[in-house]
C-alpha cells in the first residue's frame, strides 16, 4: 500500500526535481497546502496572501522507502532554519513545512527534528512546521517537471541545478 506525505521547502521545483529521481517514489507532484483559499493559483499563492505553502506531494512505497528516509532527503534539500524563506525566495509560501497524513509521519517528523536539535545539526533554530494535511491543491500543469522542461531558465540554472547536483552526490545510492 502506498503512502503520501506533503513537503514544503521553498520553491517546489527543487523538491519535486529531487524526489522524482528517488527509488521508491511513485509520484512527486507540485502544489499548494496549508492555506485558506480553494483552488489557489500560482499567482495568488505568490502574493503570500492565501496562507498556502508551495509543496510537493510525494507518493511512495513504504516497503522501498521509509518515512524517515524521505524526511532525511527533505531536510538535505533546504534550510529548515529560515523562517518564511529559502534563500532569495521570501514569503510564507516558501516556509519549511511537513504536512503529514498519518500518525507515523507526524511522529517521525517530530523525532527527526528533535534529533537534529539535540545534535546541533543546524546552528540556528529549526522552524519547520509539522501539521496535518487538510487539502492538497495540485499546481498548474506547467509546473510539472519544470526543471527538466526548462533547463535554460535562469532560476533553474542558478538555484535548482546546483541543489540537484549536490542532492545526486549525497543520495546516489537512493536514485533510480
Amino acid at each position: 500500500m502506498t503512502q503520501q506525505i506533503t513537503l514544503g521547502g521553498g520553491c517546489f521545483w527543487c523538491i519535486e526535481g529531487a524526489f522524482k529521481q528517488v527509488r521508491g517514489v511513485l509520484k512527486a507532484q507540485s502544489g499548494y497546502a496549508g492555506g485558506d483559499k480553494a483552488n489557489p493559483t500560482y499567482e495568488e499563492v505568490c502574493t503570500g496572501n492565501t496562507g498556502h505553502a508551495e509543496v510537493v506531494q510525494v507518493t511512495f512505497e513504504p516497503t522501498a522507502l521509509s518515512v524517515r528516509e524521505i524526511l532525511e532527503i527533505f531536510f538535505a534539500l533546504h534550510d529548515p532554519t529560515q523562517l518564511n524563506r529559502q534563500g532569495n525566495d521570501v514569503g510564507t509560501q516558501y516556509r519549511s513545512s511537513i504536512f503529514y497524513q498519518t500518525d507515523e509521519q507526524r511522529e517521525e517528523a517530530e523525532k527527526i527534528i528533535a534529533e537534529m536539535r539535540a545534535e546541533g545539526t543546524w546552528e540556528d533554530e529549526i522552524v519547520t512546521e509539522v501539521v496535518a494535511l487538510e487539502k492538497f491543491w495540485p499546481a498548474e500543469d506547467y509546473h510539472e517537471n519544470y526543471v527538466v522542461r526548462n533547463p535554460q531558465n535562469a532560476y533553474c540554472q542558478a538555484v535548482v541545478s546546483p541543489k540537484l547536483a549536490k542532492f545526486k552526490r549525497t543520495f546516489a545510492e537512493k536514485l533510480e
